[in-house]
């Protein structure tokens, strides 16, 4: 499995000339609620192995949670289930908030 800085993360999102990765949130409802990356989309941890149909598996995937050890579990379940460019979020919305978006709650 790969793993991703925050810094790293806003670089990619903001090349143009690179596809956007799906950035899967795999928190809490009410942890999304909170706050998210925009774009990314909710589907929480344990909800993950009846929805991976929702899923490409040949996506560019990035797999985030509150500090990223939940993502980094999902990120190790997708890949044993075919799943080939997934990629971990290290330390998770917490790290984006600090380093890229200072604007976004913490919790």
């Amino acid at each position: 499995m790969q793993t991703i800085t925050a810094p790293e993360l806003a670089m990619w999102l903001a090349d143009e000339n690179r596809p956007k990765p799906v950035l899967l949130d795999v928190r809490e409802p009410w942890e999304f609620q909170t706050c998210h990356i925009a774009g990314s989309v909710p589907i929480p941890m344990n909800s993950i192995p009846e929805r991976l149909q929702e899923l490409e598996e040949d996506a560019s995937i990035v797999c985030i949670c509150h500090h990223g050890a939940r993502s980094m579990s999902v990120a190790a379940f997708l890949e044993r289930n075919g799943f080939t460019q997934v990629t971990n979020l290290t330390g998770g919305v917490h790290a984006w908030a600090l380093q890229v978006d200072n604007s976004m709650p913490t919790y």
